[in-house]
């Protein structure tokens, strides 16, 4: 069809839609609500490109009745049409702003609804929220407007377009137009209406937006609630009044509204924050319509370099949160969000920043409720500028945001975010958006903020790149804002006393895979200094397109590449704290423990004095938990208590007393577990709302090989050495340095050798460090045996190898000496040193594995669990003993990788249905890990649903395992958590049971 090219002219940013105004939806007279949802099928045509949609297909008498249907709101590509695409920051078309393709997918909806003649008295508003990327409309045939700007709200008086009876919305759906050079998000390029569409009816008469402002005494002990309204029309409703209740829904005040301004004063007000989200209600009602609004008492303000909520320094504990479902795609409803708020609730979050667009509009409601502080963030980014031929990001980043053709709609897009949501309580920051780059038309939107709302803060971290030749300002940004910096530099930003903002990290500890690592590093520093106001970690959930179930009954996910797209981002979207389907990984409970409210010091452990520091903002610690304490030997509770603090407020030190009893051979631990005191927690009452946990003691003794009378037998020969007993026959191979079978009571235990093990299936977190372990063949390695020798103890033999690990035309990264010996009740002991070659890099793991036959499937151990643990990624685990099949242990990441290892190990036991069982242990601690994987089909497969098992159940039985981090999107691992000793020696302990 013929189209006025609205699409490509950034002077034409909307038709015929009415002026930016605050969300609301007014209720009528009776109580009943204004809204009209349209939602629900609608009738679809798709096309490859606007000139392929039907002549006319709007107009009154054009039969649609053939075409397809599709649910509104909806994503097209998750229905068939077009395809999925996800990629981070390139533009996924050429690089021609403002124009976009021809061939540009398009999508021609067509809906009929009812209105009584009753409503033709009122006026009629069709509400669109969200249309991915714009869209043309009509109604009964005439053109009714134009909008564009994906994430917010475009309002459309129809009025006069309107009849009694059936009428008529056609829509055509534009997947590119010049906007989306301004909407380079990292996501899945997902296009349709996706949000909510209704009409409000509305009489002729009404409030068209309305500003609320509130203001508190120096003292707090006083309160203002300001509204500022304006009508249509300059017209005021008859007989406005303005009703302010209490949280409890008492009346407060009335007043009777004369002009555009109504004013409430509230003695001793109760605040807002997000521990205790208290709202006022306001409603402002007339003859014909009412409209109410839940606001808080709340001040944000800046203090010697601190950011102070209520006068009270606060620390956010953030995630990043893009509207994303496997099936719905970008189109997210209330039980979906809900179910994303209680899921942040339980697990410590008191933060959101709506990245890298303004959520839906009741979403912002919702966080009002339920406690959350919103950095709400513009829908704008450019960041495919820097990636063009010869870009840079301190070179062309800033190109579109730079480009005079685009300055309107960048001011266009700021405006529209902060208007829509200028009365959320749950609003402290505006962010002008992500990753554009900066210029003069970004510092214009800046100042207009400010100017227009003076009581939020205002950050943009894109503001620290200057290209163009601008010199930029940054005198109306409120925060220095950084992605991922290292401790260190956050370290080195505040020893420079010219650097006075409030520091925050918009993203940090990417999420990705098995992930992150670094959250207890990176909470440090900010809880020691009140000038960091915390952080966003990068992100909430894992964005896949969920394909069903595969035939073998597995989930199937699909990321970037999936859909034979040419340009794609793999599966970088597959990086948040969530799956897709919102079960938690590892990372997030992980998160809730470093963002635990509370949080121990023992003190003196000789008289059980612990203390503990209250992190939360604003409670006491008794109003919301008590402490259940455990005293543990080998995993075992010897005593358990609770503890119930009193006068403990906000961010104070208190000793507290418990009992702990006389210590003997063992390894010993105290466990404090912060417990919910109401079932207000949106965990419930009693549940775990964190927790801490101190060695007492270390003593751990293995058991003595038994003392059994019997002769060892020992033959060998040119490649093996057998040796046998009463009970047991070993075979130890001399050209691999290890046993490679091992039958015990007559079970077979092994009858594959094992293997000196340094490589992990890489975490997308060693994206960059895979490549130099590659490079050094450390996937590849061999065992190159240069001499073993066997000899007779007093009570056992023992059979040396000496042994360098290499790969093809490498040279040694570890040289080995690994001792074993054999006892006669078939208890075997090995001590395995290694000494790395400091010309290499360092190891991923050190240590051996197991092939048991995969009938062993029931797992114990004592030490780090249930959740896997590594050096740097071990605060949701805590010291004990645990119990699992070989499938439990290992989280099923949708890309497969390093999963399942537990660090500080001291005992671990597989056993067969018949009761045999392989135990090893260590009075040094060690690294265990058992899947039922290989970790070379963890390294080559893709996705989780292709792996195929191995026949055995793998274990491994390491010295130690490098550290995860968060490099695939953030600084290098720190060397403190490399494995990179020179040295490396640890021993093992086998016993085999009948």
């Amino acid at each position: 069809m013929r189209l006025e090219n609205y699409h490509e002219n950034p002077e034409i940013l909307h038709m015929g839609t009415m002026e930016n105004r605050a969300y609301y939806i007014p209720n009528k007279a009776d109580g009943t609500t204004s809204r009209l949802s349209l939602n629900g099928c609608w009738k679809f045509y798709y096309a490859s490109n606007p000139a392929e949609i039907p002549e006319g297909f709007y107009a009154p008498d054009y039969q649609s009745q053939s075409w397809d249907e599709i649910p509104v709101p909806g994503c097209w590509q998750n229905y068939g049409y077009d395809t999925h695409q996800y990629v981070c920051n390139y533009y996924p078309f050429p690089y021609r702003p403002p124009f976009v393709p021809k061939e540009n997918p398009s999508g021609a909806y067509v809906h009929v609804f009812s209105l009584s003649e009753e409503a033709l008295k009122n006026r009629q508003y069709l509400n669109f929220e969200g249309v991915d990327s714009c869209f043309y409309v009509w109604v009964n045939g005439n053109f009714a407007g134009y909008s564009q700007v994906a994430h917010s709200t475009s309002e459309f008086d129809i009025t006069d377009l309107v009849c009694a009876g059936e009428n008529r919305l056609a829509v055509l759906v534009l997947k590119w137009c010049d906007g989306s050079y301004l909407e380079d998000q990292d996501k899945f390029r997902m296009s349709g209406i996706f949000r909510d569409v209704y009409l409000l009816e509305r009489p002729a008469q009404h409030i068209r937006d309305l500003t609320i402002r509130t203001f508190l005494t120096e003292d707090l002990k006083s309160g203002e609630l300001h509204v500022e309204l304006e009508y249509l029309n300059e017209m005021m409703p008859a007989h406005l009044r303005g009703i302010l209740e209490t949280p409890e829904g008492e009346t407060l005040a009335e007043i009777e509204g004369k002009g555009d301004r109504l004013q409430f004063t509230v003695k001793n007000p109760v605040l807002w924050n997000a521990e205790q989200p208290k709202l006022y209600t306001l409603k402002l009602v007339s003859d014909e319509e009412t409209i109410i609004q839940r606001i808080g008492f709340r001040q944000i303000e800046i203090e010697k370099s601190v950011v102070l909520l209520n006068q009270v320094p606060i620390k956010i504990r953030g995630v990043n949160r893009h509207d994303s479902d496997p099936v719905t795609g970008a189109a997210i409803d209330r039980e979906q969000a809900v179910r994303d708020l209680h899921l942040m609730k339980q697990h410590n979050v008191n933060a959101i920043r709506t990245s890298h667009y303004p959520n839906a509009p009741w979403f912002m409601e919702l966080c009002d409720e339920y406690g959350f502080y919103v950095l709400d963030e513009a829908d704008l980014e450019s960041h495919g500028a820097a990636e063009k031929y010869g870009g840079s990001c301190d070179g062309t980043y800033g190109d579109i945001v730079q480009n005079p053709v685009f300055s309107a709609a960048v001011m266009d897009r700021v405006q529209r975010c902060v208007i829509r949501d200028k009365n959320r309580t749950c609003v402290i920051i505006w962010s002008l958006g992500n990753e554009a780059g900066y210029g003069p038309s970004m510092e214009v939107a800046a100042r207009w903020v400010k100017t227009f709302d003076p009581s939020r803060l205002l950050q943009y971290e894109g503001s620290i790149w200057e290209t163009g030749g601008h010199s930029n300002d940054v005198s109306m940004l409120d925060l220095y804002t950084r992605m991922y910096d290292s401790v260190e530099g956050i370290e080195e930003y505040l020893k420079k006393p010219e650097w006075n903002k409030p520091y925050m990290l918009i993203e940090y500890a990417h999420a990705m895979g098995n992930g992150p690592g670094d959250l207890e590093d990176y909470q440090k520093v900010f809880e020691a200094n009140p000038r960091i106001l915390g952080g966003f970690v990068w992100e909430w959930c894992d964005h896949a397109v969920y394909m069903g179930k595969t035939a073998n009954g597995r989930d199937n996910y699909s990321y970037g590449g999936d859909f034979g797209e040419e340009l794609h981002d793999d599966n970088f979207c597959v990086d948040g704290l969530v799956f897709p389907d919102r079960t938690p990984h590892n990372g997030l409970k992980e998160f809730k423990n470093v963002h635990r409210p509370v949080r121990a010091v023992l003190t003196d452990q000789v008289n059980g004095v612990v203390e503990l520091e209250n992190k939360m903002d604003f409670t006491s610690l008794e109003e919301r938990l008590y402490i259940h304490y455990e005293v543990a030997c080998n995993g075992r509770i010897i005593d358990q208590n609770n503890l119930y603090p009193s006068c403990h407020p906000a961010h104070k030190k208190k000793q507290y007393q418990l009992t702990i009893p006389p210590l003997g051979q063992g390894v010993w631990t105290l466990t404090l577990e912060y417990r919910a005191v109401s079932g207000k927690e949106a965990a419930g009452k009693d549940a775990v709302l964190g927790f801490d946990q101190f060695f007492l003691k270390e003593d751990y003794k293995t058991a003595p090989a038994n003392p059994v009378k019997g002769k060892i037998q020992v033959r060998e020969e040119e490649r093996y050495i057998l040796v046998s007993g009463e009970a047991f026959e070993y075979r130890f191979d001399k050209y691999k340095g290890a046993p490679d079978r091992i039958i015990c009571h007559g079970c077979m235990y092994t009858n594959v050798p094992i293997q000196y093990n340094i490589w992990r299936a890489p975490t997308d977190n060693d994206r960059l460090a895979k490549l130099e372990w590659i490079k050094a063949g450390y996937d590849r390695i061999q065992a190159c045996v240069r001499q073993t020798e066997v000899s007779q103890e007093v009570e056992s033999i023992l059979i040396h190898s000496s042994l360098e690990l290499a790969a093809s035309h490498i040279q040694t990264c570890v040289g080995v000496e690994s001792y074993w010996r054999i006892f006669a009740d078939g208890t075997i002991v090995t001590d395995i040193e290694g000494t790395k070659n400091p010309e290499m890099p360092y190891l991923p793991r050190f240590g051996i594995r197991m092939f048991l036959p995969e009938k062993f499937d029931n797992v114990s151990y004592m030490g780090y669990g249930p959740e896997d643990a590594y050096v740097d990624k071990h605060q949701a685990s805590r010291f004990g003993r645990y119990q699992a099949t070989v499938r439990g242990m290992m989280e099923e990441h949708i890309r497969p990788q390093e999963n399942g290892s537990h660090l500080h190990t001291y005992e671990a036991a597989v056993k067969n249905a018949a009761g045999q069982t392989i135990s090893v242990s260590s009075e040094d601690t060690f690294s265990f890990q058992i899947l039922p994987f290989t970790q070379e089909e963890l390294t080559m497969k893709k996705h989780n649903h292709e792996l195929q098992e191995s026949s055995a159940s793998v274990l491994c039985l390491d010295y130690k395992m490098s550290g995860i981090g968060s490099q695939s999107c953030g600084p290098e691992l720190k060397d403190i958590y490399k494995l990179n000793e020179e040295t490396m020696k640890y021993t093992l302990q086998f016993s085999f049971e009948p």
